[in-house]
């Protein structure tokens, strides 16, 4: 049951975003540093890679298990520790530049505030924008995107020009998410604690995840957000690092910009071209995922700046119109008592894309020569078109069923 009252919401909704977008700062600050790390500190290109995947071992766990809770909670227990967690993880990075295991958790606390972030304080949002159809997923969608984009470019530039590299951009986020917490304490909660609530493993369980739409149309999708993503800002940057003049943390940041941006900016185009009674707004996004990996396959290709900064708009159009259709969808198919569970639930198989530059680096290593980027972006872009066509089958025999 929510407790707000309708009149309050157009007041409220901004430091939940602002708490959003400090997570999600945190999350991604690290990505543009990965030529550092890779290149000044001596990790292999897989342990690196790795390190962008361990802040998924902190998320899936705060997603699946922080938005049950906070259906059962209320919002505001879960959500306002998470700039707190953030800001720890950062700490953590920048005391541990040098050290495996200490890159390791600073990722791993990182990714539980991003989880609980995107959960709990999506789901938060939501209810706070009661007063605008569809603005609860657009404003959730665009808070960690701005946060994902602006945290990138801020570190990768701080990294480039700034006297200590390895913790000023960490110290800036540090700040935000202090800001953020202020910020949230004076929210007020949507969502009543249940007073006879059942067992804890009942709350976890979430109804509407077998809906046939949300596994059919929905999940098939969900991969391809962060595959987009990480392609484009995690991997393209390695491939062009010796391409990229003498700023290559710089460039590398400024291909998370441009994704990120690009992916910012078609979420407002995505609330046009979304409709309840078609996946038209996730095809479109499947269909630019599958241009934008035939793009990155050339890119990977030729390594000139030009074609790579394409390759990486393109991508990052594909990832801002999976997550907020994606997004859409999930606050249609939801429950009344599951939409953060539900919410949890999609994110976390969008973060299995996170997974690809690592996977990608493993095959490359155990066969050199004989598989290159090129050829593994084709069948990327493969595999997307069947996505595609899969999702449109789906979507055309669930609604003849309706």
């Amino acid at each position: 049951m929510t407790v707000l009252d309708r009149g309050t919401t157009t007041r409220t909704w901004l430091p939940v975003a602002l708490g959003m977008l400090a997570v999600a700062w945190g999350g991604n600050e690290f990505t543009p540093l990965l030529v550092m790390y890779r290149e000044g500190h001596g990790f292999s290109p897989v342990i690196v890679d790795v390190f962008l995947f361990a802040y998924v071992v902190g998320i899936v766990p705060a997603l699946l298990i922080g938005g049950p809770l906070s259906d059962r909670y209320g919002r505001r227990p879960l959500m306002l520790p998470a700039p707190a967690i953030a800001a720890a993880g950062s700490i953590i990075i920048a005391l541990g530049s040098h050290t495996a295991p200490l890159l390791a958790t600073g990722r791993v606390l990182s990714g539980v505030a991003l989880g609980l972030g995107m959960a709990v304080g999506g789901s938060w949002l939501k209810e706070l924008s009661a007063d605008t159809v569809g603005a609860g997923a657009r404003r959730a969608a665009m808070s960690l995107t701005g946060g994902f984009a602006v945290g990138a470019g801020v570190a990768g530039v701080l990294a480039q020009w700034a006297p200590w590299p390895e913790v000023l951009p960490y110290l800036v986020h540090v700040a935000l998410a202090a800001i953020a917490t202020a910020a949230l304490i004076g929210v007020p909660e949507t969502r009543m604690r249940s007073e006879n609530a059942g067992s804890l493993i009942d709350d976890l369980k979430i109804p509407s995840a077998g809906h046939r739409r949300f596994v059919t149309v929905v999940l098939p999708t969900a991969p391809w957000v962060f595959t987009a993503a990480s392609v484009a800002y995690a991997v393209l940057p390695g491939l062009m690092a010796d391409h990229s003049g003498s700023f290559p943390i710089a460039f590398s940041a400024l291909l998370g910009v441009v994704a990120l941006s690009s992916g910012f900016a078609i979420q407002a185009v995505g609330r046009r071209i979304d409709t309840p009674h078609n996946a038209r707004a996730i095809m479109v996004a499947l269909a630019i995922i599958v241009v934008g990996m035939t793009l990155v396959s050339v890119a990977a290709d030729v390594l000139t700046v030009p074609m790579a900064l394409l390759a990486a708009a393109v991508l990052g159009c594909g990832y801002g119109m999976a997550m907020v259709s994606g997004l859409q969808e999930v606050q249609r198919i939801a429950g009344p008592n599951d939409l953060a569970g539900l919410t949890a639930v999609f994110y976390s198989v969008t973060y299995l894309g996170f997974a690809v530059p690592a996977i990608l680096a493993v095959v490359v290593e155990q066969f050199p020569g004989s598989v290159t980027y090129p050829e593994l972006f084709v069948a990327g872009a493969i595999l997307a078109a069947l996505t595609l066509v899969f999702v449109g089958l789906k979507d055309a025999s669930w609604r003849k069923a309706r």
